[in-house]
C-alpha cells in the first residue's frame, strides 16, 4: 500500500524582477545656426566718355569789291 499524505497547496512569491520596456518618440528639437552676412561694397571706376562741343556763329559777307592783289 502506498500511503499519499495530503498536503495543502503553498503559495511562495519571489520579489519582483523588473522588466523595462523601451518607448521612443520623436521630439523636436531646434538648433539654431546664426549665419551673419556681410554685403560689400565696392567703388569700381568705370570711364564715361563725354564730348563737349563748341558752337560759333560767324557771319560772312560776300564783298563785291575784289581784293587786289599785292605786288612785291
Amino acid at each position: 500500500m502506498s500511503f499519499c499524505p495530503t498536503c495543502p497547496t503553498k503559495t511562495v512569491v519571489d520579489p519582483p524582477e523588473t522588466i523595462y520596456e523601451n518607448y521612443y518618440h520623436p521630439q523636436i528639437v531646434q538648433v539654431i545656426h546664426p549665419i551673419e552676412i556681410i554685403r560689400q561694397h565696392h567703388c569700381v571706376p568705370i570711364p564715361q566718355h563725354i564730348c563737349e562741343y563748341s558752337v560759333k556763329d560767324v557771319m560772312c559777307y560776300v564783298s563785291s569789291v575784289k581784293k587786289r592783289k599785292k605786288r612785291k
